[in-house]
């Protein structure tokens, strides 16, 4: 039973819509009507900047990371795994938001990798900054890291369920960033601006 309130309490954690609800409180807007529509911290930082941006960005890790770490609590490696999929799984499709699309779970997968296998997270942030500052594609960095993701746990020998979450993980990250790589093909995939006009 705590088993599946740790997975339950990790789907309603993921849940959470801090990149619809930020906007909300402190600019009164709804960012699915800005930018590309998506509740995500990608989205949110190139409408709203970095402090808005920034703040969804450590608010999703946050859940995917107190997620797994229930899991782990709860009962160990597996239902760390099963609690942070969860949330996972809740970010993309939250019910505060009555289930409609949600984000595309890049940082709460972070934030469950850093409970379940922290020095394979670690370097995946590297894999990301690295691959953003090289390229400016917010979805080449994501797609690229959630495929290192799947090397590292590997390679530091992780057990067996945190390295099934790293290949589904990257499988539906990939599934979902599938409009960006069709952009990407096409040439139309919007370059991010780090340094972004205020707005009025």
């Amino acid at each position: 039973m705590t088993e599946l309130l740790a997975v339950a309490g990790g789907y309603l954690l993921g849940s959470i819509p801090s990149g619809y609800w930020l906007p909300r409180l402190f600019r009164g807007e709804d960012i699915r009507a800005s930018g590309s529509g998506n509740v995500g911290a990608t989205n949110v930082f190139r409408v709203y900047g970095r402090r808005l941006g920034t703040a969804v960005v450590l608010l999703d890790m946050g859940k995917g990371f107190a997620a797994a770490l229930l899991g782990l609590w709860a009962g160990g490696a597996l239902v760390g795994v099963l609690a942070g999929a969860a949330a996972m799984l809740g970010h993309a499709r939250p019910v505060f938001l009555r289930f409609q699309k949600g984000g595309k779970m890049v940082a709460t997968a972070g934030g469950a990798t850093f409970a379940l296998a922290p020095l394979a997270a670690a370097c995946c942030v590297a894999v990301w900054i690295a691959v953003f500052l090289l390229t400016r594609y917010a979805s080449v960095a994501s797609i690229a890291t959630a495929l290192a993701l799947v090397l590292f746990v590997w390679l530091f020998g992780s057990p067996w369920p945190v390295v099934v979450l790293a290949i589904a993980g990257t499988a539906a990250i990939v599934f979902l960033h599938r409009h960006n790589l069709r952009r990407l093909a096409a040439g139309t995939e919007h370059r991010f601006e780090l340094h972004r006009p205020r707005r009025a």
